[in-house]
């Protein structure tokens, strides 16, 4: 939204990539021991089944509305003077970030419930990206909420938690969202959504009490960070297991997904960034040179076989 023309590269047709599958844009409401049922009536039988329905978000569903939405969003960020962002994960600080550097005149306002931003790294990362979003004039609010209900949007007018009332010209919210699993509590996956709406999974990544169903991503109860890496990680697993048993090879021959070592990159602006690894942790224009000139758009791009560069229309 802060650069609307690198949206244009980031949005993917899947029927550009699943050249031998069949591509269907529906909401599935329904899931038997051998068929899915979609929203627009299509009954779709399967033997093995995967799901990777990620967290619940409102998004448009047409790529044209999509980038509508970002130039829109983009539009409300060059003409305001003040900028609210609610939420200090990832989402929350490169957004502030990337306005901080493309717009250094804007006065924007961070507000994390939490003790630190950036909570699933370690402390001297997140303790790095504060030092860094306030070295750019971002002010950063922790321990605190903003309280909508007492809050107007009318009068751009927000109260935070402590009480505290912020002026801001417009808002964005980027607090965690919930797994897209509610529709699964009406079918046969029931008794596998733990209390978080996560589906439980074996080591193998199939739904627990089922041998022909797996799950990947956000919505799995793995104890892992919800980035994309690892969810691309977690399909080549079941990939894999999925040929061995399509084959008819035997269950010990599936793979086991171990998850790595925390391996974390937060872009901060078009140079910087800051970087967890294993045993170092590093902020500044050595990680931004791995992920921030791109945001690793090109490379996901090359993997599904696409021109890196090139804009899909």
């Amino acid at each position: 939204m802060v650069q609307p023309s690198f949206a244009e590269r980031s949005l993917i047709y899947h029927k550009d990539y699943l050249t031998n599958g069949r591509v269907l844009v529906s909401k599935a409401l329904n899931i038997s021991n051998s068929q899915v049922l979609t929203e627009d009536g299509h009954s779709i039988s399967y033997d093995y089944l995967v799901i990777a329905t990620g967290h619940d978000d409102s998004l448009p569903k047409t790529r044209s509305h999509r980038l509508q939405e970002y130039k829109t969003e983009h539009e409300e960020i060059r003409s305001a003077n003040s900028i609210l962002i609610v939420g200090g994960g990832p989402t929350g600080v490169e957004l502030a970030a990337e306005i901080a550097v493309d717009f250094p005149e804007k006065k924007i306002t961070l507000v994390h419930e939490g003790s630190r931003l950036l909570e699933f790294i370690g402390p001297k990362a997140a303790d790095k990206t504060l030092e860094w979003l306030k070295s750019r004039r971002v002010d950063v609010k922790l321990r605190q909420s903003i309280d909508l209900n007492s809050s107007s949007e009318e009068s751009k007018t927000y109260v935070t938690s402590s009480g505290e009332t912020i002026k801001a010209d417009c808002l964005f919210m980027c607090t965690g969202k919930p797994p897209a699993s509610a529709w699964l509590r009406e079918t046969v996956l029931k008794d596998s959504i733990d209390g978080m709406g996560r589906l439980k999974v074996d080591d193998n990544l199939r739904v627990k009490g089922f041998n022909n169903i797996f799950a990947i991503g956000d919505i799995i109860d793995l104890k892992v960070m919800k980035q994309g890496y690892l969810a691309q990680k977690q399909a080549a697993i079941a990939a894999k297991n999925l040929k061995v048993l399509m084959s008819g090879g035997k269950e010990y021959k599936m793979a086991i997904y171990k998850p790595s070592s925390t391996k974390v990159i937060v872009s901060l602006g078009r140079h910087d960034a800051v970087a967890q690894f294993p045993l170092t942790t590093l902020i500044g224009l050595v990680p931004g040179l791995i992920k921030s000139k791109d945001l690793f758009v090109g490379k996901t791009r090359k993997q599904l076989g696409l021109d890196p560069k090139i804009v899909d229309h």
